[in-house]
């Protein structure tokens, strides 16, 4: 008896491990996805107050141009006729666009929102439960 005592006395042990691996193992996932959500919220905290001024600046630049761009039309349409300086005024306003727009895709996609701590945490994860077999 002794010999099956000791034998379900591991069985008993294994299963305690191996019940106290799985429950290590879901909170470790769970404190990756902590992790995960507050990088990205760090991540994007940092980019509110670029954001925002950026975008009060497009405003006041908007009311600029036009500004501008009325005084442009009118000054060509002494020169040109007004419907003339007004295509003028606006094939240049579009090239202008279509730069500044190139410019800030080229910046966004620098912009790196990847959780990298947390991708690397996760990785020794799963280097430790491989080690664990």
């Amino acid at each position: 008896m002794k010999n099956g005592e000791a034998q379900a006395e591991r069985e008993k042990s294994f299963r305690d491990l191996l019940s106290e691996l799985a429950s290590m193992s879901a909170a470790l996932v769970r404190d990756e996805i902590a992790l995960v959500r507050q990088e990205i919220t760090e991540k994007i905290r940092s980019l509110r107050a670029p954001l925002t001024a950026i975008a009060v600046a497009s405003a006041l630049g908007l009311v600029a141009l036009m500004a501008l761009v009325g005084a442009a039309i009118s000054g060509l349409a002494l020169v040109i006729g007004p419907a003339l300086a007004s295509l003028c005024a606006g094939i240049g306003l579009a090239i202008i666009a279509g730069v500044v727009l190139a410019a800030g895709l080229r910046q966004l996609k620098k912009t790196n929102l990847k959780p990298e701590e947390t991708i690397r945490t996760l990785k020794e994860g799963k280097e430790w439960l491989k080690q664990m077999k």
